[in-house]
């Protein structure tokens, strides 16, 4: 497979009123095109600070990201970020908000117009492109959003606790809608999680920081040896307790 995404060295600090803060330390990583990678590790370890520096939101003290072997010191047009909060504009209809990130990147051209409505077809969104978020539900709101993601084409998606917001059963169907959607249009994934579950139902790698300043602690390959995966028959899978287990117990041993 080849490398998308290479972090090499990442530390970074903090000034506060007690002195310096080490929030991270020598990160190193790599992430393969198509690859989903999820980072976890114990509370306050950095882990949506270094997502923040790969997305070019927040400056590294030190080290380097290069994306497709291209260094990268700013936001980059190649990345895709995802929040909690599906942030769509409540006076916007789902159509318009599919088309802000277009607008604010100065791309609305038709070409693009049209993939955008092409996907909302794709997604079984398009017959609610007149109505407003308000009118949708939880897990419909985060198709959106991710819709409105992907109109820029970005090769890397970054998700911080995307679904943590969602309701649990919510969380589950909208995780796997996500993966799916991915998957077919393949964009590699990165996602910092608190749920076990979660990350090893959707990843192919899972990071393990150590506790603050984080560090990567060890890497886990999760395979499941299955066709057509997806997070819910992931979840049913007897490797599941298994990697579950595993993950369990690394985070605790930092507890």
């Amino acid at each position: 497979m080849e490398k998308i995404l290479e972090v090499k060295n990442i530390s970074k600090k903090y000034q506060n009123r007690e002195g310096e803060i080490m929030a991270l330390k020598n990160v190193n990583f790599r992430v393969n095109q198509g690859e989903f990678v999820s980072i976890i590790g114990p509370s306050g370890c950095g882990k949506s600070t270094l997502l923040s520096i790969i997305a070019g939101l927040e400056k590294k003290t030190t080290g380097e990201i290069y994306i497709e072997g291209e260094k990268v010191e700013n936001i980059s047009s190649k990345i895709g970020y995802m929040l909690q909060r599906d942030c769509l504009l409540e006076w916007r209809n789902i159509l318009n908000n599919t088309m802000f990130g277009l607008e604010v990147k100065g791309m609305k051209n038709e070409e693009n117009k049209a993939y955008v409505k092409n996907l909302l077809k794709k997604y079984n969104l398009y017959e609610f492109k007149d109505k407003y978020p308000s009118e949708l539900s939880g897990g419909m709101r985060q198709r959106v959003a991710l819709i409105r993601t992907l109109a820029v084409k970005p090769k890397i998606l970054l998700l911080d606790e995307a679904f943590s917001a969602l309701d649990y059963q919510t969380r589950i169907m909208v995780t796997n809608d996500i993966y799916s959607i991915l998957r077919k249009e393949n964009i590699t994934a990165l996602i910092v999680t608190h749920d076990i579950s979660e990350a090893i139902s959707m990843s192919d790698r899972v990071l393990v920081l150590s506790k603050r300043p984080g560090s990567i602690k060890d890497i886990h390959k999760i395979d499941f040896g299955m066709e057509n995966r997806t997070p819910i028959n992931c979840r049913e899978n007897p490797k599941f307790s298994s990697y579950f287990n595993t993950l369990w117990k690394e985070l605790g041993v930092d507890e």
